[in-house]
């Protein structure tokens, strides 16, 4: 077999980031490259139905290999493509830092970037391992390329060992998980799975069925122009408006402030001049009765806003992006307890987490594809410290052929 940390170095020199405010799905055309490689990859494996959609979503299907009088359900493996947008994702040049003993790891001497333990405190976990880093210039794009290479190398085992018990299994890459809409145009009666896993969590052991109820909102600010000379009274300054509206908002509920399960209000950009001014935010917060009030919250603001200033000068609009998807997983807790005792079997300690975030697999158990998160590994994502442990990798691999052997029952 192809060593995992070799698949997923040939994947992350690939960009395939995406692009916030895209009509179109893929927001990149870069997407392609990766899908076609995985679709030829995945038929070399033996995964004759492989393909890749007018959308660039990537599926294909594993025929159950059961023993007589055995039975498993259809279960799916999905991971994203995309890598994120703050971070250039073009030109990565990882390397490996063999055999960590602990210490800084200067990862650009020019920039003077240094991974250390006092801000990057997992690094503590590693001694021993191989660490995969960037060179300080890009993000590395373990997030979600290392969730791909394990998926791959699940297929992999599973060609290369057709003895190996387990039910129906459908594969699938998204696009454009990073701009929130990875799972817009997901064919779900297509992926053809009862249940599915996102690999696409952090740390090694990260196992999570709950995760933020989220939305964006877009306030836009009309100002009034009036030469500073003769502005009094007259001028309404838009820029000064969105300083105005962002302070009314609670001063410590934002994400340098909050953890764990602590919602906030994250101003993403904002822009503007005397005329006009635009303030990008997400709202995000595990409650869902906490989350409708943030939104009131902000509502209130810009009624607050525009009485002050007698017209209309403040438009806000709110969207619903996914929920908690821990309503949806419930039902089907078999899918945390089996995965949790194949972490256990693969000697990955478990850590069950409410993510601070959201995957596809929160907007799919809501589309009727119940779909927790497992961990792919990687650490400090959307940034030029994202790192990942080649033995982690290696473990996660592991962890998923154990996986899909746990739902394998005989018939009663």
């Amino acid at each position: 077999m192809e060593p995992v940390e070799e698949r997923f170095l040939r994947y992350v020199r690939i960009n395939t980031q995406s692009c916030a405010g895209q009509e179109a799905i893929p927001s990149t055309a870069c997407q392609w490259d990766l899908a076609n490689m995985l679709v030829e990859e995945l038929r070399a494996l033996g995964v004759e139905d492989a393909s890749v959609d007018e959308h660039c979503y990537v599926m294909g299907h594993i025929p159950a290999n059961l023993p007589e009088g055995a039975t498993a359900p259809a279960i799916g493996f999905i991971s994203h493509m995309d890598t994120a947008t703050e971070t250039s994702g073009e030109c990565v040049n990882p390397r490996i830092v063999e055999n960590y003993q602990g210490g800084p790891i200067v990862i650009n001497e020019e920039l003077g970037m240094v991974l250390d333990e006092e801000h990057f405190p997992t690094l503590a976990k590693h001694i021993g391992d191989d660490l995969i880093v960037t060179d300080g210039t890009t993000l590395l794009g373990a997030d979600n390329k290392a969730g791909v290479a394990e998926i791959m190398s699940l297929v992999e085992y599973l060609h290369e060992n057709p003895d190996t018990p387990h039910g129906p299994l459908s594969i699938g890459f998204t696009p454009d998980e990073e701009v929130g809409r990875g799972a817009d145009l997901f064919d779900v009666e297509k992926f053809g799975a009862e249940l599915a896993y996102t690999v696409d969590g952090g740390e090694l052991g990260e196992l999570e069925y709950e995760n933020f109820n989220a939305a964006s909102a877009v306030v836009k600010i009309t100002g009034k122009v009036v030469h500073p000379g003769s502005a009094k009274n007259r001028m309404r300054n838009a820029a000064l408006l969105a300083c105005e509206f962002a302070a009314l908002l609670p001063a410590t509920e934002i994400p340098a402030t909050t953890e764990g399960r602590e919602g906030f209000f994250h101003l993403g950009s904002i822009e503007g001049d005397v005329a006009t001014a635009t303030l990008d935010y997400i709202i995000r917060d595990h409650d869902r009765e906490r989350f409708e009030e943030r939104k009131r919250i902000m509502e209130q603001a810009a009624a607050l806003m525009n009485a002050r200033y007698g017209c209309e000068c403040v438009e806000l609009s709110i969207t619903d992006q996914y929920y908690n998807m821990k309503e949806q997983i419930l039902p089907h807790m078999e899918l945390v307890d089996l995965a949790r005792e194949a972490m256990e079997d693969t000697g990955i300690e478990p850590l069950i987490i409410a993510v601070r975030g959201g995957t596809d697999g929160a907007r799919l158990s809501y589309m009727g594809l119940p779909c927790p998160n497992l961990c792919a590994g990687c650490e400090y994502a959307h940034g030029p410290f994202e790192h990942c442990s080649v033995q982690a990798l290696q473990k996660i691999s592991n962890m998923l052929v154990a996986l899909v052997q746990k739902f394998v029952k005989p018939v009663a």
